[in-house]
């Protein structure tokens, strides 16, 4: 794609500072042994198949896709041979030779067909099969060459060619196989994934013999875990990483990424449907202090769904940092919503009252969401909080407001198009608000369907405008993503990374990491 952030060029550059070690280099910080390392992470998949939605965008260690992209957001070829050109409706790959799955099979285009295929198949209910709408079919003239054909041009396919292929025929819900540098070995459900290195893997084959994803969703849990030594590496919270600043023979890398907090509202609910309150909370949100003392300075505030400094963003959808209360009471009391003797504001007898709900082993979106409530009583609203679990979340964003995270660097179609367009209410954690407006439907079928950067820009920035006049959500912050790696180790590189950083970000890099001599 021609559309790069010149910014996000700089902020790679720039994280030579922030990734340098936090500690004085010893030879006892260089591992003794590489063959096994442990990475805490927060989020377990629910599924190890690329078809079923486990890491599209590349950031799997068992699979490769047939294109794959560097931390500077660039496109490389992986399973492709080159990065093809793109015109009209019709683009064609042709496969790398001698590379084999890990049970032996050589690849072919037919796997390629086959995984796009079962992942457009509707049987399958994949849950990102509508990132893929733009494919009519995939094909495969011969071994080496794949034909995909596009129902119109779509100026992001490339973008979705990062999807991992799978054997043609194998069973979705069977032991993943792929051509990825690393291969299954076993999942304890709740607790972890191990995988070993790949020795017949096409390109550099990793140092690290074992790996093991543990899993933890509780962010101070993690933390413990990896000051007590059971984790190589873990992704915390930037306040959780404190501890382990200035501590001998650890590293804290941050990464800045597209990953943004903001809370989404229920808009068919009497208080969060109501636009002068949703535009009053963002008036009176501190960011300046959630960025200060929540994120410890690492991250930005947030004003919509695509980060600034990217050539996708468009500067006029941008506000204060520090709180408007004033204006936010303004607005309230011109909308109706008087303040009662408890303080509360009331409309025709109804309360400014609603439910907050967050993750609860998320800490941040806590934190987060107890700066809300504080910031909200300031002007007369009042919300509740109420800390759960996903399977009890679900259910209800329909209902309650949810501090919610999304985010990707990658195309403006990404997440966008999921989160507001009509066509996904009420599917899982897509468009929860229950968002209907035919003009923004238009914005982003036109966006998807349109070739031309300039012209692109000009339906994005429309998106993005409308979206803040209508206030759908308010954003919050964006974060830097933050690491603790134990040990001294050469090959770690730090990109500009999405929301799933699980999958992808610094761990991606993990089949390049070596102990530093």
């Amino acid at each position: 794609m021609k559309c790069r952030s010149a910014l996000f060029g700089t902020m790679l550059v720039a994280l030579t500072a922030c990734s340098a070690p936090t500690q004085p280099t010893t030879q006892s910080t260089t591992p003794k042994a590489q063959d096994t390392v442990v990475l805490g992470l927060g989020s377990e998949p629910d599924s190890l198949s690329p078809v079923l939605g486990f890491a599209p965008d590349g950031g799997s260690l068992l699979y490769d896709g047939l294109v794959r992209r560097t931390p500077d957001l660039k496109l490389q070829p992986a399973l492709a041979e080159a990065i093809p050109e793109v015109e009209g409706t019709q683009v064609t790959f042709t496969l790398r030779q001698g590379v084999t799955f890990h049970n032996g099979k050589p690849l072919t285009s037919a796997d390629v067909a086959y995984t796009y295929g079962q992942l457009l198949k509707a049987a399958n209910n994949s849950p990102i099969r509508g990132d893929y709408a733009a494919i009519e079919k995939v094909e495969a003239p011969d071994a080496r060459t794949v034909v995909f054909r596009l129902k119109y041009p779509y100026a992001a396919i490339l973008q979705r060619a990062t999807l991992g292929i799978v054997p043609d025929g194998s069973d979705l819900k069977s032991d993943p196989v792929g051509t990825g540098p690393y291969t299954f070995v076993s999942w304890a459900k709740g607790d972890k994934i191990t995988l070993k290195a790949n020795d017949r893997y096409w390109g550099t084959r990793p140092a690290i013999k074992t790996l093991v994803l543990a899993y933890t969703a509780d962010d101070n849990a993690r933390a413990t875990r990896m000051a007590a030594g059971e984790f190589t590496a873990t992704e915390l919270p930037p306040k959780a990483v404190a501890q382990f600043r200035n501590q001998q023979g650890v590293t804290v890398y941050e990464a800045p990424s597209a990953d943004y907090r903001g809370v989404m509202f229920p808009l068919e609910q009497p208080v969060t449907g109501d636009v002068a309150i949703r535009e009053a909370l963002n008036l009176a949100v501190d960011r300046a202090a959630m960025v200060s003392a929540i994120l410890a300075g690492a991250g930005s505030p947030a004003f919509g769904p695509i980060v600034p400094g990217t050539d996708w963003h468009n500067p006029a959808v941008t506000g204060s940092a520090a709180p408007e209360r004033a204006k936010a009471v303004q607005v309230l009391e011109a909308a109706g919503w008087k303040a009662g003797s408890d303080g509360i504001r009331a409309k025709d007898g109804t309360p400014a009252r609603f439910t907050l709900m967050y993750p609860a082993g998320d800490s941040l979106r806590k934190e987060l969401a107890l700066a809300m409530v504080s910031d909200a009583k300031r002007i007369g609203i009042d919300i509740r909080l109420a800390g759960l679990d996903w399977d009890a979340i679900y259910p209800r964003m329909a209902e309650d407001a949810l501090i919610m995270g999304w985010g990707s660097p990658y195309d403006p179609d990404y997440i966008n198009y999921e989160l507001f367009h009509s066509s996904y209410i009420g599917q899982g954690s897509f468009n929860p608000g229950r968002y209907k407006v035919p003009e923004v439907d238009k914005l982003l079928d036109t966006g998807r369907q349109t070739s031309d950067p300039a012209a692109r820009k000009k339906v994005y920035d429309a998106f993005q405008q409308r979206i803040s006049d209508d206030q759908v959500w308010v954003y919050l912050v964006f974060l830097k993503h933050t690491y603790v790696v134990r040990g001294n180790w050469s090959g770690i590189t730090v990109g500009v990374e999405a929301h799933e950083h699980a999958t992808g970000g610094l761990f991606n890099t993990v089949p390049e990491w070596k102990p530093a001599s």
